[in-house]
């Protein structure tokens, strides 16, 4: 399921994916450096699992830099703030929380919300965010 939202008063995507996997499981692999690269967009580079910890990517030969501002294995939540895109220019101040819940009925539902920048790309990131969560399925097995 995909939806458009408000956060903070910009535009962002929800996007939900339901697994047949214990909320537990999925949580291990969206929360740790390692397994996070392998469906994730981006490869991570770095990844300082706390609130205020440095979250890093490899990106077209430089670093996305990011801080995590959630980070909470209770909750199965964590939520950073990517904020240089390695030196660009540009300006880029992305959101993105990542949530496991427990489904209706077992398994669970991965809730991806991203506050992009740059919201003219609308459909292009949609297509990416589902490419990963199909990634982040493929992962579980």
């Amino acid at each position: 399921m995909v939806s458009t939202v408000v956060v903070n008063g910009r535009s962002a995507l929800r996007l939900e994916r339901r697994l047949p996997h214990d909320p537990e499981q999925v949580w291990a692999v969206v929360s740790t450096a390692e397994r996070l690269g392998r469906w994730y967009p981006f490869p991570v580079a770095a990844f300082e699992a706390r609130v205020g910890g440095r979250l890093a990517f490899d990106y077209e030969g430089g670093v996305i830099e990011a801080t995590l501002t959630d980070f909470d294995p209770k909750r199965r939540v964590f939520a950073f703030d990517e904020h240089d895109l390695g030196g660009s220019e540009r300006e880029f101040d992305d959101h993105v929380r990542v949530e496991v819940r427990a489904g209706e009925g077992g398994g669970s539902v991965v809730v991806l919300t991203h506050v992009p920048t740059d919201t003219s790309n609308a459909e292009g990131v949609e297509a990416g965010w589902r490419q990963c969560l199909d990634r982040l399925a493929a992962e579980m097995g």
